[in-house]
């Protein structure tokens, strides 16, 4: 008998094939079963998917092609994990079968039967049993009364929660504590927890093993995170498949994983814009993370101690409106306290300099006190451009419309955006003038100023016995640039734990979810450039990353009363340094929200961007603007006039890249629901767009829903 199966294959949206292809199989099988079918000259994964009810009466089977075979050895994905993948698929306006295709391991796309029999032989082992004497021993750990109340109210309540709790409050305990409970209560719970960036997971993965491995054994948690090698990625995600694991640790993928018994999902540092994906199905990891507990009957706990503002109205009391549980934790564990912030008016300090005297002093007193500083610069390289006085020629880079970065520990001239690198020039390439110099500065010009501003300091060795008396200070620099080798991000956190760093320069990546228990002194050296940007979000983001930052400080309780964070601006009277100097997040969201509700932009509004990525400016903005002259012909128009904003095409902030023109348009609404009505219509005028005349040259296109920079 020949059954008829609808199988999900990798189609991208443009391809204007978005749902499922039809095969014809000897063997009727259950939607959710993983299958190789030919498709072209090609043999690729399907996902077999719920038919259409009238599939059966258009179609001949005798027309249709076999499958090639079924993936034996693997359950069926279920329907909830399904439904998340239709939902995300038309959320943010991809083909359901990219979503999906992309959702699974790149491996399990590439082993036939045999291959993959073999790898489910050699993964299945039995787990550890439990250890009474351990489970004891964590079972004892004592939590603060603060931690207590927020997790019997999470036990009390159905939720979403968003975890509000200050740098250093014990979040990451909350978590376990709840995961623990959780694997205690239910032999077959799985708990998804999610972190923004990959170079937090190791982290948060020993401490996860730590406390779950004596318990549950080996196999209880795995990672699942873009920089895992493929055999890596397919292993962990078969372990959460079959049920064997039962903590999951990821990157925004992780929202996607299969865990057939899940029933916590948690999403630490919720405000993270990397839970954005930035390229093709540009979904939101952390939004899809509380729709996904919704969908399968799961607690969501979001957690931070600067809340994306979305996230903070959403939790405000349920009679005002609010869909989330708020959990506050304002206080930090013990005698710890937050540290004090103090503003350097550079108004009134030397010119031209990068570390003020009040700074550099209270530096140099930490090393003489063996305590540690960290200096905090978002900008990585030696200088953000190289400048001719002559000609005013700059480093511009040939393929896009930025400037190459001067990068001195190789002396080269890198674009940040595209990666083309060249030597840096002995002259300058416009009129040969040999006196070609660095304008700005980044992290690798800091740690080289630093280390000449601290040429003379010695530390003491009366602070601890195994540092040689005399020696000179020492720097380290953590950034893109420092740690591209394996293993190399992990070695020098470790050197800094370990006392071997007086000060730490570095990007952001040092400035979130690392707990650095000598840090006294943290500082911002030029944060005044998001203040004034075109950006909407700039504020919440400069705001977060400096409250982030400053709670690298005075995580020890013995020290904590001598932190700080020096905050150097030109502004120090503006409202976000001064919501910054209490460490007062809840004033500064209250008065984000009243700006955006008079804006009427995000939460109180939605967005959505439509690129377009072209040869010249002219067609990615000819194709923007036929696009949106279209919708006038569109089914019941001006009732979308009336719900929809529609603005002009404008080319994006950096315009070019690797030579591709770009351009975008912002679409608003103030009802998500007109807005995805309209996105859904919208697709066809704009695959017709594209095959207009006017289109040739038009390389791609992709809509945002919810875009977090315009």
């Amino acid at each position: 008998m020949t059954h008829l199966l609808s199988v999900l294959v990798h189609t991208p949206a443009h391809s204007q094939v978005d749902g499922p292809l039809t095969y014809r199989s000897e063997l009727a099988l259950s939607p959710g079963v993983l299958v190789r079918v030919p498709l072209g000259k090609r043999e690729i994964l399907g996902v077999v998917w719920d038919a259409p009810e009238c599939v059966a009466s258009v179609l001949d089977p005798g027309k249709l092609r076999p499958i090639a075979g079924a993936l034996d050895g693997i359950a069926p994905l279920s329907l909830a994990w399904r439904q998340l993948l239709t939902f995300a698929a038309s959320y943010y306006q991809r083909s359901a079968g990219e979503v999906a295709l992309a959702a699974l391991p790149p491996q399990l796309r590439d082993l036939n039967t045999q291959q993959l029999a073999r790898r489910l032989k050699r993964h299945a082992k039995p787990a550890e049993p439990d250890s009474d004497e351990n489970r004891s021993a964590i079972d004892s750990l004592a939590l603060t009364p603060e931690q207590t109340r927020a997790i019997n109210q999470f036990d009390a309540e159905t939720g979403p929660f968003l975890l509000f709790g200050s740098t250093g409050s014990g979040k990451t305990e909350v978590y376990l504590h709840c995961v623990q409970q959780l694997l205690a209560q239910d032999p077959s719970a799985q708990a998804m927890v999610m972190v923004p960036e990959i170079n937090l997971t190791p982290q948060l993965e020993d401490r996860f093993m730590a406390r779950f491995k004596p318990l549950y054994g080996d196999s209880a948690v795995v990672s699942l995170h873009s920089g895992m090698t493929p055999a890596q990625r397919l292993k962990s995600w078969l372990a959460a498949h079959s049920g064997r694991a039962r903590i999951v640790l990821g990157t925004r993928m992780a929202v996607f994983a299969s865990l057939p018994s899940l029933k916590l999902i948690i999403v630490d540092e919720e405000h993270d814009p990397s839970y954005k994906q930035q390229e093709g199905a540009r979904y939101s990891a952390r939004d899809l993370a509380v729709y996904r507990g919704r969908l399968e009957g799961a607690k969501v706990m979001l957690g931070s101690a600067t809340p994306s503002l979305e996230s903070w109205h959403h939790s405000r009391p349920a009679c005002e409106g609010g869909r989330y549980v708020r959990l506050e934790m304002p206080s930090r564990i013990g005698s710890a306290s937050l540290p004090l912030v103090r503003r350097v008016d550079m108004n009134h300090q030397p010119k031209k300099c990068v570390f003020s005297p009040p700074l550099l002093d209270a530096i140099t007193q930490r090393i003489a006190r063996g305590e540690q500083s960290m200096v905090f610069l978002n900008r990585r390289g030696y200088a953000p451009v190289l400048h001719c006085s002559d000609c005013d020629w700059k480093s511009e880079c040939p393929h896009c419309s930025a400037f190459r970065v001067f990068h001195k520990i190789d002396r080269t001239l890198r674009c940040h955006h595209c990666g083309f690198t060249e030597r840096v020039p002995r002259a300058c390439p416009a009129c040969g003038n040999p006196d070609i110099a660095p304008l700005g500065r980044g992290t690798e010009k800091l740690e080289e100023h630093l280390a000449e501003l601290l040429a003379a300091v010695r530390r003491p060795n009366s602070v601890s016995p195994e540092w040689p008396e005399g020696e000179p200070v020492r720097i380290a620099r953590i950034d893109a640039d420092t740690t591209k080798l394996k293993g190399e991000l992990e070695s020098q956190l470790a050197r800094v734990h370990s006392g071997e760093v007086d000060v730490l320069v570095g990007t952001q990546m040092i400035a979130k979810g690392h707990d650095f228990r000598r840090i006294t002194l943290v500082a911002a050296v030029n944060p005044d450039s998001a203040l004034f940007s075109s950006d909407f979000r700039a504020p919440e983001r400069l705001f977060s990353l400096l409250m982030q930052a400053a709670g690298r400080a005075g995580r020890d309780a013995d020290i904590s009363g001598q932190s700080e964070m020096w905050v150097q601006t030109f502004h120090p009277k503006h409202a976000l340094f001064e919501a910054l100097k209490r460490h007062d997040y809840p004033a500064f969201a209250a008065q984000q929200l009243k700006e955006r509700e008079q804006a009427a932009m995000p939460p109180f509004s939605f967005q959505a961007l439509v690129r377009a990525e072209a040869r010249t400016q002219e067609v990615a903005q000819g194709f923007l603007t036929r696009a949106s002259a279209a919708v006038d012909e569109m089914p019941q128009a001006q009732s979308i006039r009336n719900n929809i904003s529609l603005y002009p095409a404008v080319p994006m902030s950096i315009q070019r890249i690797a030579n591709v023109e770009r351009a975008q348009m912002l679409i608003e609404s103030p009802s998500r629901a007109a807005l995805q009505l309209f996105l859904t219509q919208w697709q066809a005028v704009l695959h017709a767009t594209r095959h207009q005349p006017e289109g040739k040259g038009l390389i791609r296109w992709a809509v945002d829903v919810d875009p977090l920079a315009i």
